[in-house]
């Protein structure tokens, strides 16, 4: 059982309690705060409340969280496309709307089954069950490069060169509109949205350092296609970023426009094209191009 206790700010009050605890818990989902609500596990006050209480600034809420089980990650023969592998790292090119790493909702068809069959389950267990051999991750909708390591050593060494920002990474991406200028730098702060928690916005308070260099690489009809180099590698990063200019991610509904302007676009156009760092055993410089997906391309070839 775990024990979680928030305190409602006056911006904060007015909602529904079920609807405020799914906003600030990012791994707990709105039925499942209900559920808990009903099972008596949530308290105002040290009194029981139903998921229609609406929440006033100084309340005190206690969420009794039980014991998560952790399924065990099953391998599955899923192909996958591999850029690069020998005896301690595979390279693959993550396709569009596969998920990393099991989570909820998702404990099958993710790259981790997928490493696990393919890997014969020698994987580094660095970052657990759930995430075997997984360095660093993408979001479900971008496609393109991604390492994973087979033991801990490897493991260790890349996690470090990730930390202190020296793995070279450039994403290429389609955003709306032209761009004025063709290179610029962002230079802005990223940390969780102040009212909707699930999302990653420009926050100079409590914001991580967070820096993008991005390059027009050719206009097209009412968008632009760039390239982004990461300086740090914050959650949704590039989204956050290039919608903060006012140039947001083509299909990207979250923190871009609402309807997407390409017929049956799922997703946002983004993609990890170069990968790049020193190999963990040998030291030396290794880096990676994924190619273009064949929506990417035919995408590009339309808008020209």
């Amino acid at each position: 059982m775990e024990n979680r206790v928030f305190y409602v700010t006056e911006e904060e009050e007015g909602e529904r309690i079920d609807k405020y605890l799914s906003a600030i818990s990012d791994n707990l989902s709105r039925s499942f705060i209900q559920k808990l609500i009903k099972d008596e596990m949530v308290t105002v006050h040290q009194k029981v409340v139903k998921a229609n209480y609406i929440v006033s600034s100084g309340d005190e809420i206690t969420l009794i969280v039980p014991d998560l089980i952790i399924p065990e990650v099953i391998p599955e023969e899923i192909p996958l496309d591999i850029l690069y592998e020998d005896q301690d790292i595979i390279v693959v090119n993550k396709p569009k709307e596969m998920v990393v790493h099991p989570a909820a909702g998702h404990y099958s068809g993710t790259l981790c089954n997928a490493l696990l069959y393919h890997c014969k389950q020698e994987l580094s267990g660095i970052n657990g069950v759930l995430r075997p051999g997984i360095v660093h991750r993408i979001d479900m909708d971008t496609t393109g490069a991604l390492v994973a390591c087979k033991n801990d050593i490897a493991h260790r060494i890349l996690a470090e060169q990730l930390k202190i920002h020296s793995i070279t990474r450039k994403y290429h991406a389609i955003v709306h509109g032209e761009l004025k200028e063709m290179e610029g730098t962002i230079d802005a702060p990223i940390g969780r949205h102040q009212t909707d928690r699930k999302k990653m916005a420009i926050n100079e308070k409590n914001g991580k350092k967070a820096v993008t260099h991005y390059k027009v690489l050719q206009y097209l009809k009412g968008y632009t296609y760039i390239e982004c180099t990461l300086e740090t590698g914050r959650t949704h990063q590039i989204r956050v970023h290039m919608a903060s200019i006012h140039h947001p991610i083509l299909g990207d509904c979250v923190y871009g426009f609402s309807k997407c302007s390409i017929p049956n676009l799922q997703g946002q156009t983004l993609h990890a094209k170069i990968l790049g760092f020193l190999h963990p055993a040998t030291g030396q410089y290794m880096e990676f191009d994924a190619p273009l997906p064949e929506y990417f391309c035919k995408l590009l070839e339309k808008l020209q």
